[in-house]
């Protein structure tokens, strides 16, 4: 009888772990992504442009794709960069990192306000931070006085 319960329960401990799994699995697949991406000009007094980006517009990537058959002839010619370009987006303003006497901690700390600000409007409209990523662009010259800090923020519901 002993048996009987072990089996039982070996077979029941199995069919659970595979619901398990195959929820973990669903769940682990967004029904879609959003990008936000946060710009922070380097550049001092002012005459750099930081903004927060976030596209209004939904785009279908596919048509603007195209295949190369020999690894070398490509119609991306045919595709025009004026049709990729969307025209609905939101802007918010920051701050740049520099004040004409270098760095503005007050200017970072403003960034931060408005980029968690964001952050706190996305999740409440039911997104979920999936991911983040950045890097910086600079010439780094001599006379460098141009760059950007450049953020990209991944949601996913």
């Amino acid at each position: 009888m002993k048996k009987v319960f072990f089996i039982a329960g070996l077979i029941a401990l199995s069919v659970s772990s595979l619901f398990a799994q195959e929820t973990e699995s669903k769940a682990s697949y967004p029904g879609e992504f959003k990008i936000i991406t946060v710009v922070e000009s380097i550049v001092p007094m002012g005459m750099g442009r930081s903004r927060i980006i976030d596209s209004q517009t939904e785009v279908d990537a596919s048509l603007f794709a195209t295949d190369r058959t020999d690894g070398k002839k490509s119609d991306q010619n045919e595709i025009s960069r004026k049709d990729i370009k969307i025209d609905e987006l939101e802007e918010t303003k920051l701050l740049n990192f520099f004040s004409a006497t270098g760095i503005n901690f007050q200017n970072i700390a403003s960034n931060d306000a408005m980029i968690s600000s964001k952050i706190n409007s996305m999740i409440a409209q039911g997104w979920k931070l999936t991911y983040v990523t950045s890097g910086v662009e600079s010439n780094s010259g001599t006379e460098d006085g141009q760059g950007i800090f450049i953020t990209r923020l991944f949601f996913s519901r």
